[in-house]
């Protein structure tokens, strides 16, 4: 009996620790149900969607405590630096295909209730017969209507702003227009520049004019694509996503378990991350919010958007040094064009013989990085931990508030301008940088939380610690030194091929946004 008794007490013991989890997070969903309980008309889901949320939905939410404290009206312009994400995209092949799947699993999960002779009065009438809106397509990832709007409205915005740097004739050398080799880039890249340059030409009715865009090849560009270039990103990536699944498990479970008790279908954790995928390409793409998103309370949704956000903040934020320190190489090139900057004014070079905007279209694995080198989003105590190397907490979930949110780090046509002031007033710098996020002023930790500071303090105190690692080391030393270190056997070669066949229709989880 005593030891029937004691493995009753360690079986009691092990359930409640197994229960425990469960029960926290359902006492975090009810705070935050408190939380929006007073403001559910208010609550707009398309501002929660992580990194698949519209510019013009999510660019004004900001800190609007934030008062950029360094006066530069005595300054003026002399160089700006623009990197942005694409604007609004159509889902990607791959993602077509998982909702015509996926359109077929919910015809079964209703099959299975009429089977059962249950009542379908509590399932959602859209979701009996839904079709993907993109079935049929063969194409996917392109940049759609709304994202060429983002980007041409910015392009006029941009110029409207700084209307000293943009009042040259146009020539390349003046205005440098980058993009990767990602169509929905480059065509982001087209956009921007035909409202930089409206009315500045001869071309039809809204006076445009041709401009150049240029871009390096996928294989090399270290510089935009340095995530695809390095191969120990790569492997981080890859041995990281085990780690993101089971940080994300606890919230999709409990999810699950409330939306099969309200709508009586045998959803799994697979269903509802497809559900919640869908809610994101219906509100941001299509602007429909009563179909998938409507499944959702903002509790949830909240918890959702944090669970993307944590996935962000661990493979391409400030999760890993290496997340960042990968885009040394674009870090180098804003400097030396701040530089080329100062030298053209310091020598009085000729108006129209020197660049005055280096103007980049990426991706939000461009934007993310690049926004973790200058110390964006950060308190100040963390930017300590990362000049030190230091690791940083994971976001902290809601209720509580946290600075990093993938809506405002990098929605769609997200951007960094670092734009360079030349000052004639009194102060003992001649030179600013000053840093735009969305078109708004940001506090940056590493010049003592003001959005500006003197070029030579943005130089030595944000990018020098950060330029003493190089490109290829940090994403090559591990395959170099495997390559130098060991040549495999032909028993080991067999071993790798068998396995590696097996292992070959294992999809990649890799997605680029």
């Amino acid at each position: 009996m005593y030891y029937n008794r004691k493995n009753s007490k360690e079986e009691m013991l092990k359930n409640s620790m197994n229960f425990a989890p469960l029960l926290l997070l359902q006492l975090l969903l009810i705070a935050i149900a408190v939380q929006y309980s007073t403001a559910d008309e208010s609550f707009d889901v398309r501002q929660h969607l992580s990194t698949v949320s519209r510019y013009g939905i999510v660019k004004d939410i900001a800190d609007d405590s934030f008062v950029p404290s360094l006066n530069l009206d005595q300054c003026t312009p002399i160089h700006l630096n623009l990197v942005a994400r694409h604007g609004t995209r159509a889902p990607t092949k791959k993602r077509i295909r998982e909702l015509e799947a996926f359109a077929i699993r919910l015809e079964v999960l209703v099959r299975d209730v009429k089977e059962q002779k249950q009542s379908l009065d509590k399932i959602p009438a859209w979701l009996m017969g839904w079709n993907s809106p993109w079935k049929g397509k063969s194409t996917g990832g392109e940049l759609i209507s709304e994202g060429e709007d983002e980007l041409y409205h910015l392009g006029i915005r941009v110029r409207e702003q700084f209307p000293s740097l943009f009042s040259e004739e146009y020539h390349p050398a003046i205005y440098s227009i980058k993009a990767t080799q990602v169509p929905r880039a480059s065509a982001s890249a087209v956009a921007f520049g035909m409202g930089l340059f409206s009315g500045k030409g001869k071309l039809g009715p809204g006076g445009h004019r041709a401009f150049a865009v240029t871009s390096e090849s996928r294989a090399s560009d270290t510089v935009l694509r340095f995530h695809d270039c390095c191969q120990s990103y790569k492997d981080f990536r890859r041995s990281q996503e085990p780690t993101v699944k089971k940080l994300k498990e606890p919230i999709l479970d409990e999810i699950t378990h409330e939306l099969v008790k309200q709508y009586g279908l045998n959803f799994t954790k697979q269903d509802v991350s497809s559900l919640w995928f869908l809610c994101k390409q219906e509100a941001s793409l299509l602007n429909i919010t009563n179909q998938a998103c409507s499944l959702f309370s903002p509790a949830e949704v909240s918890l959702l958007e944090w669970a993307d956000d944590l996935e962000l903040f661990i493979l391409k934020g400030y999760g890993n040094s290496l997340n960042y320190r990968m885009g040394v190489p674009l870090l180098e090139d804003v400097i030396q064009s701040m530089e080329q900057a100062i030298k053209a004014k310091e020598e009085g070079y000729a108006p129209g013989s020197y660049e005055k905007a280096r103007l980049r279209f990426a991706h939000a694995e461009t934007l993310l990085p690049f926004s973790c080198l200058i110390g964006l989003f950060l308190e100040e105590s963390e930017f300590e931990l990362i000049q030190r190397e230091q690791t940083l907490q994971y976001p902290p979930k809601p209720p509580k508030t946290r600075n990093w949110r993938g809506n405002l780090v990098a929605p769609f046509a997200g951007n960094n301008m670092l734009v360079l002031y030349s000052c004639t007033s009194d102060n003992s710098s001649k030179y600013f940088v000053k840093v735009l996020h969305n078109e708004r002023p940001i506090p940056i930790p590493g010049c003592n939380g003001s959005d500006s500071c003197p070029f030579e303090v943005f130089k030595e105190r944000i990018a020098a610690p950060h330029l003493k690692h190089d490109y290829n080391s940090l994403c090559n030393v591990n395959s170099e030194q495997e390559k130098k270190d060991s040549s495999p056997s032909m028993f080991s070669q067999m071993f790798g091929w068998i396995f590696s066949q097996k292992n070959s229709d294992t999809p990649t989880q890799k997605v680029e946004l």
